[in-house]
């Protein structure tokens, strides 16, 4: 196909959302996907606690997941937003899977974070069918890590991340239009400890947002003009990005 002026066309995309949120234990990243409008969920873990949501079977293999996938590809449904809980759970999965299938040789000097990813990039495949042609929202959910970052700019600092191997990390980053991290707010208290001293200690005031934006102290991103920070929850969030 030849480029000219009659090729050109406005981006008008307004699909569902595609979500990765990730956050400390029990901070509520379940109860967000939740809220979000008829939710179904595909477990590789159980955690959904005492939510009262609908939801496949606990998945145990990466086939499981495929198949949930294509369910709700397949078949005619009621949902508008897939939930996928959690992502760290499903990489042990894919792992366990390739070491089954591999050789330690095959998957020595960084083969098998490239089979990983391309196990990943199946994964989102089959979530975007469903965003696409479905008109499904989805989201992501992932417990947290802490890192070391190496700044090309300063000298090398801890953050929160997912988590998640460095390359599926990145496949996974780069597929959603937002990636989200839960916490709790925290406000930076400063004592006076005499001799012309002062002592920071953070305290948190309970309160649990989504951060948005990239900050040193953790990854993220946003492809709606996001503000910062927003309470973790699925109103607030729906709010912001309308």
């Amino acid at each position: 196909m030849a480029f000219d002026l009659k090729s050109i066309s406005r981006n008008d995309n307004t699909a569902p959302p595609r979500l990765m949120v990730y956050g400390v234990e029990g901070i509520g990243k379940s109860t967000f996907a939740a809220g979000a409008p008829d939710p179904i969920f595909i477990l590789t873990e159980d955690g959904l606690g005492s939510l009262d949501v609908e939801h496949f079977p606990i998945a145990h293999s990466l086939d499981n997941v495929m198949d949930a996938i294509g369910a709700l590809y397949a078949e005619d449904h009621p949902y508008k937003t897939v939930v996928l809980d959690s992502l760290d759970w499903l990489e042990a999965i894919i792992h366990r899977e390739m070491e089954a299938k591999h050789d330690a040789k095959d998957l020595a000097y960084g083969k098998g974070a490239m089979i990983a990813a391309q196990q990943w990039r199946d994964v989102l495949d089959g979530l975007n069918a469903l965003r696409n042609d479905k008109q499904m929202t989805v989201i992501l959910l992932a417990h947290n890590t802490i890192k070391r970052f190496d700044s090309p700019e300063v000298e090398p600092f801890d953050r929160y991340q997912p988590k998640l191997q460095e390359r599926s990390n990145a496949v996974v980053r780069e597929w959603a239009d937002a990636v989200m991290f839960a916490n709790y707010k925290t406000i930076v208290k400063k004592d006076d400890v005499g001799f012309n001293k002062t002592v920071a200690r953070g305290i948190s005031s309970g309160e649990r947002m989504l951060f948005t934006t990239e900050r040193p102290a953790y990854m993220a991103k946003n492809r709606y003009n996001l503000p910062d920070s927003i309470p973790l929850s699925w109103d607030a969030f729906a709010n912001a990005i309308k």
